[in-house]
């Protein structure tokens, strides 16, 4: 056995998890992650050291509440409370790029996706990849709508030539080195789903089925779901700034035909009848496209001027961390907690 490979099996794991508002799930997905942990090392698939990471994006309701007092009550939590809510991405970036560990998890809270599938990632780890993507094997939960528009997306954004993996979220496992080289790229408008496929290290697909919430409603409404899937367009593609240098040049020689085809009827026919349709429908052709590019153009100026502004993406309010995870750092404004009981 490698060096390297020795490592991979004496692997620490540290699962992120961003929450927004989940004080009705928290406590199972607190209760089920332990449960986990202790399972995988009795297995020998994870190391001492191993613990569970929730980043508070910002809750209004007692979410952090929860996540303190499992901090002091169970040997495996660990908390990360930002100053304000920045979005899903930005939350589990945060969670990313300070939980300690020599293999990264990160899951939604909500027990949506099959967590004792973390023990298939580890193996792959184990197996030397450094990138395991959790895929859904079907969408029979989601609405018709859902179905089609989410499946419809990600063959769109491949089409757009953004490497993304079909039907994955952002449930995946990261080593260590994954992990730094994310660390790298340092854009604003974060697609996290784009984000790590660029990375290029060794990377495979672990298939689950995905349940009911276990409590509580979606964080990602229809308003959050088409933000996010205009970042990954904008954020990876400049083929829709392409496509309107070709649509200019295609209404331009459509407009060069009709111009001529309406001179044509008017100088050697006596067809021509007068109207409003030779001018107001073009005019209002033109305008609507017009309008379309400008707005296009107007979503790569504002991505634009948001990355040149190089303001934080998250800011941490406050770290606590369980004293028998052992850490080797401790992030500015930490609180190490005594564990009461295991």
């Amino acid at each position: 056995m490698t060096q390297e490979e020795k490592a991979r099996k004496n692997a620490a794991l540290a699962i992120v998890i961003p929450c927004y508002n989940e004080e009705e799930v928290l406590p199972e997905t607190i209760k089920q992650m332990s449960r986990l942990l202790d399972d995988m090392r009795e297995s020998g698939l994870i190391d001492d050291g191993s613990g569970v990471w929730f980043v508070d994006d910002g809750s209004s309701d007692k979410t952090w509440d929860l996540i303190t007092e499992a901090t002091i009550n169970n040997k495996y939590i660990n908390g990360i409370k930002l100053s304000r809510n920045k979005g899903h991405q930005n939350a589990l970036l945060a969670g990313l790029e300070t939980a300690e560990g020599d293999v990264l998890i990160s899951v939604d809270a909500d027990l949506q996706d099959d967590i004792t599938v973390m023990k298939q990632m580890m193996t792959q780890y184990h197996a030397g990849y450094d990138v395991v993507y959790g895929v859904r094997k079907a969408r029979e939960l989601d609405t018709r709508f859902k179905r089609i528009t989410a499946e419809g997306y990600y063959r769109v954004i491949q089409k757009l030539g953004v490497d993304v993996v079909f039907n994955h979220a952002d449930f995946r496992l990261m080593s260590r080195r994954a992990i730094e080289a994310l660390k790298q790229h340092e854009e604003v408008n974060l697609f996290l789903r784009g984000m790590v496929p660029a990375i290029g290290f060794p990377s495979t697909n672990v298939e689950y089925d995905r349940a009911e919430r276990f409590a509580g409603e979606s964080k990602y409404p229809l308003k959050k779901m088409l933000a996010l899937a205009a970042d990954g367009v904008t954020s990876f593609s400049a083929l829709p700034l392409r496509f309107i240098a070709l649509l200019g040049l295609f209404i331009f020689l459509f407009s060069f035909g009709f111009s001529t085809w309406v001179l044509w009827v008017r100088l050697f026919t006596d067809n021509a009848i007068p109207g409003w349709a030779s001018s107001v429908l073009p005019m209002y052709f033109l305008g609507g496209i017009q309008l379309l590019s400008i707005g296009v153009l107007g979503e790569y100026v504002a991505k634009t001027y948001m990355e040149t502004k190089k303001r934080p993406r998250y800011i941490i309010d406050k770290t606590i961390l369980n004293k028998e995870s052992g850490f080797k750092t401790m992030p500015a404004g930490s609180i190490e907690i005594d564990k009461v009981s295991s």
